[in-house]
């Protein structure tokens, strides 16, 4: 595998090796020690699917204090735009973001640590994404802002007519609204 480190400290995108021949592909898409050798020693308890269509946007999501979460992200099927943004109070790069494509096709990974925000936007007619977390899923502890916060500005790739996303994200706070923040 290569991991290739991003422009936000601890968020990293893991390129598999792919062996290809007459009968389809094989590929090692989590191997622990290798994972660690390159600095992700996080002990996974739950995995997540989700299947959405065309101009969802899923998010701005994170889990707060003792339910933080980091995630290892894939897609299954089709193509999305997968974004970590910063919140941990005092980095240097808070509020910032990066974007990758993730697909079925490239076979990418992106991992993102705890004390960041995630969503993705589903860029072909459907995708299947899936995400390993390192702590239960717990409400209480949910956060999150909105997807077009524009203190952020993410391009989505996805045209405002054709965007697609739930009432709670629609209606999330803003990167000021952080706990923590501006404090």
């Amino acid at each position: 595998m290569n991991f290739v480190k991003t422009k936000l400290y601890g968020v990293v995108i893991i390129e598999p090796r792919v062996i290809n021949d007459a009968r389809g592909y094989f590929f090692e898409s989590y191997n622990g020690a290798e994972f660690a050798a390159n600095g992700i020693d996080n002990v996974f308890v739950q995995d997540n699917q989700s299947q959405s269509s065309y101009g969802v946007i899923r998010g701005l999501h994170a889990q707060m204090g003792n339910h933080a979460q980091a995630k290892l992200v894939r897609v299954l099927h089709g193509t999305v735009l997968d974004v970590a943004v910063d919140i941990r109070i005092g980095s240097k790069t808070f509020g910032q973001h990066v974007a990758v494509e993730l697909s079925a096709e490239n076979k990418r990974q992106l991992f993102i640590p705890r004390g960041f925000l995630h969503g993705f936007s589903v860029l072909t007619d459907t995708a299947v994404f899936a995400y390993k977390c390192d702590n239960f899923y717990a409400p209480e502890s949910e956060f999150s802002i909105r997807f077009d916060d524009p203190d952020i500005g993410i391009d989505w790739r996805i045209p405002v007519d054709k965007i697609i996303t739930s009432d709670k994200d629609r209606t999330a706070q803003g990167l000021k609204d952080v706990p923590g923040y501006g404090m």
